[in-house]
């Protein structure tokens, strides 16, 4: 039976323990996952949260558990039809009245369920974003006794995010309709710069608790493997496979192989069914009806690997996963760890390897351009996206615990494990260099100056045959083979010189110009760091790349140093977090004046070096991440302001 209770004040939650764990039992759970208690109190008492755990951290009971004890229907808003349509179904065999609504229903079915919801049966009722657009249900909503919506995936509503639904934008004139009702708001997927937009977006206080927790899954072996070539590639999934699953047939759990193509999910399924692994592809070209039997075989176990494109996993809940293994880099360091955390949820060690190859970079550019509805995608749009790119590919590289990277990306400082021992780079630190800042500069500046060179007449490899000093006819009809920078890196290869120069993509200094055949270019700050006005921060690869092949599938990509550039490179103190955290508000505050995005103003790399530096002038302030003269002129008064007063916080607090 459920156990009503009163609308919440905010001055405390009128639910009891004994009541939340007579909830919990009901549900068929023994005992709360970490986090989770807080959560549910802290909605209840406050009637306002956010909450960010990873996929499979047990998000659903954070608002399933308040829906059963509170007087009325709680609205889900998802756009996860296999999830609703699973959640509902576990949901009554508990005995809790549920439904969903959806486009998929047949419209008699529909109606009915509507007409049931409006006369207040349900406990749960879960809607689609898409349902929100019509004025019949949102005039029901208003007449129903509604104490709680739960928006989940709440990140889709980031119009410049890895997976924006324009739908979602009117969940916050929603919210506004339905006053009395408490707003949980749960993703697995936002990093403080989406955190804000969130809350912007539905319309939430600045102040709005925020949790953030679970991210760490020290289970998952991570690992990067750069491949050359589609045998490469082929050696580097069967070796995987082979590792995390045994032979075919051995009944040792499942995994999911994410391609980036539709083309060459087909051509992978059909390849591993060659050699003997029962194996199935999955991608938005096939039919509703056969996309469900692959689901449903994968969920009983009948298939051991589902090749997919991105539009297989969600809502899937299959916790014996032993390997999630890309083809190539997804859209953004969010999205690749939201789809590898759906291996290994059962606890149990699990693979994660991700492949990428020298075309990746110029291949997504490409994509970011390319016109969608025949429309072209605004600059700011194309930058937002290539920087949540660069930020997967700085990932890529390595250098520091792979799952340290991650919490610090994701602003989960308190789960960080000072190395996991296992991923690919905590495996190799031990064979560490010497870090040599001084030789490291000039490396980095000869690289640069070869880009400076051919700057928007040809691409990154013309780049590599001026460094390497080899015979070209590109570079004699240009007299660039008379130049000082032809043959000034010949001691390297052409492999580590091809990696030095996409570590200076992801680090800010070169870009890609030109559609189909991308030129490279050379940055405002790639030229400052050039001619030695900025600093150099940037890890260089290993001298000696292992051969390819099955054995060094688990290896990683990156290079030793002590310094990597990239998302472990935040890593912050106590203070350190504390300053972070007031310039994303003072960032919040800024976007709302501006109207514009909060990454418009300062992305959440920058926030972390102003943390990190903490500069006290405008010249400091340059020398910080994606800081340049036109942000110090528009926002450096309230940075410096907050980076000061936090200094005098602390000098009060040390005396």
């Amino acid at each position: 039976m459920s156990v009503f209770v009163e609308p919440a004040s905010t001055s405390g939650s009128p639910i009891s323990g004994p009541a939340l764990e007579e909830g919990l039992h009901r549900l068929g759970y023994a005992a709360f996952r970490p986090g989770q208690r807080e959560a549910i109190e802290t909605l209840l008492r406050v009637g306002r949260l956010l909450l960010v755990a990873p996929t499979g951290g047990g998000k659903s009971l954070t608002y399933q558990l308040p829906a059963l004890l509170l007087r009325g229907t709680t609205l889900v808003i998802s756009p996860l039809i296999a999830l609703m349509h699973d959640q509902v179904r576990a949901l009554g065999e508990r005995g809790v009245r549920a439904t969903y609504l959806a486009a998929t229903l047949e419209p008699d079915e529909l109606r009915r369920r509507m007409a049931a919801l409006a006369r207040g049966e349900y406990a749960l009722a879960y809607a689609a974003p898409e349902r929100l657009g019509f004025e019949g249900f949102r005039a029901l909503l208003r007449d129903l006794e509604c104490p709680l919506v739960a928006v989940d995936e709440a990140h889709c509503i980031s119009e410049w995010g890895h997976d924006f639904r324009p739908e979602y934008l009117g969940i916050g004139a929603l919210l506004k309709e339905l006053p009395a009702a408490r707003v949980l708001a749960c993703t697995a997927t936002a990093t403080p710069v989406v955190r804000d937009e969130i809350l912007e977006r539905l319309g939430f206080d600045v102040q709005t608790p925020q949790l953030v927790h679970g991210f760490a899954r020290p289970n998952l072996s991570l690992r990067v493997r750069e491949c050359r070539g589609v045998r490469d590639r082929s050696g580097a999934v069967d070796a995987a496979l082979t590792e995390a699953l045994g032979a075919p047939g051995s009944a040792a759990g499942t995994a999911i192989v994410y391609a980036p193509t539709r083309r060459q999910t087909d051509e992978t399924a059909r390849r591993l069914c060659e050699v003997g692994w029962r194996s199935a592809a999955y991608h938005a070209g096939h039919d509703g009806r056969r996309r469900d039997a692959v689901q449903r075989s994968f969920a009983s176990g009948e298939i051991e690997v589902v090749v997919a494109t991105n539009a297989f996993g969600m809502g899937i809940d299959r916790a014996d996963v032993r390997a999630v293994i890309h083809l190539a880099p997804p859209s953004s360091l969010e999205a690749y760890y939201q789809e590898v955390g759906r291996a290994g949820r059962d606890g149990a060690p699990a693979l994660g390897l991700l492949l990428v190859s020298p075309g990746d970079m110029a291949l997504r550019r490409r994509l970011i351009e390319s016109d969608v509805d025949g429309r072209v995608p605004e600059p700011e749009v194309v930058r937002h996206k290539w920087n949540l790119f660069l930020e997967l590919m700085r990932w890529a590289e390595g250098g520091s615990c792979r799952h340290d990277a991650v919490l610090r990306y994701f602003g989960d400082e308190a789960e960080t494990l000072s190395g996991c021992g296992h991923c690919d780079v905590c495996t190799r630190l031990d064979a560490t260099e010497a870090h040599d800042p001084e030789g490291v500069a000039l490396v980095a500046r000869k690289a640069l100056s070869a880009v400076a060179r051919v700057h928007a007449r040809f691409g990154l490899g013309v780049a590599v045959k001026l460094l390497r000093g080899a015979e070209d006819e590109r570079l004699s009809r240009c007299g660039l083979d008379r130049t000082p920078t032809f043959g000034a890196l010949a001691d390297r290869s052409e492999e580590w010189l091809q990696r030095l120069l996409r570590r200076c993509v992801t680090a800010g200094w070169v870009d890609f110009h030109g559609g189909d055949r991308p030129v490279v270019v050379l940055t405002e700050e790639g030229a400052a760091v050039m001619r030695g006005e900025r600093p150099v921060r940037l890890l260089l690869p290993a001298r000696a790349v292992p051969a390819p092949g099955p054995a060094s599938a688990g290896r990683a990509s990156d290079p030793q140093s002590a310094r990597p550039h990239g998302p472990g490179d935040d890593a912050l103190d106590a203070a350190g977090v504390a300053l972070f955290e007031a310039l994303r508000s003072h960032r919040l505050e800024a976007a709302r004046a501006r109207g514009v995005p909060p990454y418009v103003v300062a992305s959440d790399r920058s926030l972390r070096d102003v943390a990190r530096q903490r500069p006290h002038s405008d010249d400091e302030l340059l020398a910080c991440h994606g800081i340049g003269p036109a942000r110090v002129r528009e926002h450096g008064g309230w940075l410096l302001a907050v980076v000061r007063a936090h200094a005098k916080q602390d000098a009060r607090e040390s005396r």
